[in-house]
């Protein structure tokens, strides 16, 4: 699949994601009819609307790809598959029920382990990134779409991470001291990945944790952006394991975090 092809669906999927984005938003001012799954984190017709939205669109657009949405996969069956779509419709469903605004809404298209094209849109901040290959990263927000590129947003000097708990582990706070951190502000769900893309933030490490399906989108983003992403012992972090599981992350906006 060439860019051309890849760009023609990340576009097309665009529209999609504004709107589902809209309903996520109006079915939590209904008010949410909410499950408890097998694996006890909650789901509620939200995130089965996104998905059923997502999920149909990128049907229609890749007949002959294969779907793995959080929603659906059995994690019984082992992936087996080299081209296939991750979807996590509403990442961090806790802050959604809670009516918090970090939620987001995921798509990536996985090639030969490699997340080519993202979507990730943040619904509650009017914002929507979506990337399609290597220095195509984009962000469209107040109607206007401009082009990503990890430059730094903070001051020379302040290397800001981010972090999915209140108070990171001692493995993660000495990574990030190597890197010469000089705050750590907390983040809930693939936003992360979107605002390292922009330069908002600087850095992420993380522990083993969560499923390929959290990451997928927002890592096409970052790297495509310019972000580096690896393991924490710096080994390429890869898609299409059997089991789904991730292993750990970090994230750099850039090799020198000062640049």
């Amino acid at each position: 699949m060439n860019k051309e092809e890849l760009k023609r669906l990340a576009e097309g999927l665009v529209e999609t994601f504004h709107f589902a984005g809209e309903e996520s938003v109006r079915l939590f001012k209904e008010g949410l009819k909410i499950n408890i799954k097998e694996d006890r984190s909650p789901v509620s017709n939200g995130d089965l609307r996104v998905n059923d939205l997502i999920s149909k669109k990128i049907s229609e657009l890749t007949p002959n790809i294969q779907i793995i949405s959080e929603e659906t996969v059995n994690i019984k069956i082992k992936n087996k598959s080299k081209i296939f779509w991750l979807i996590d419709p509403i990442d961090g469903t806790k802050e959604y029920i809670a009516g918090k605004d970090e939620y987001t809404l995921n798509a990536a298209l996985v090639i030969n382990t490699v997340p080519v094209l993202g979507l990730v849109g943040v619904p509650k901040k009017n914002r929507l990134f979506f990337s399609y290959g290597s220095g195509d990263s984009y962000l469209i927000e107040d109607k206007n779409t401009k082009k990503i590129k990890c430059e730094k947003q903070q001051p020379k000097g302040e290397i800001v991470a981010l972090s999915s708990v209140i108070k990171p582990s001692d493995v993660i706070l000495n990574k990030l001291k190597e890197h010469k951190v000089t705050s750590i502000v907390k983040m809930a769900s693939s936003y992360k990945f979107c605002v390292i893309a922009t330069g908002e933030f600087d850095i992420y490490a993380a522990r083993e944790r969560a499923n390929e399906w959290d990451y997928a989108a927002g890592h096409a983003i970052a790297q495509n952006a310019g972000a580096i992403i690896k393991t924490l012992d710096g080994k390429p972090f890869l898609y299409g394991k059997e089991d789904y599981k991730n292993p750990s992350l970090l994230i750099k906006r850039s090799e020198n975090l000062n640049d």
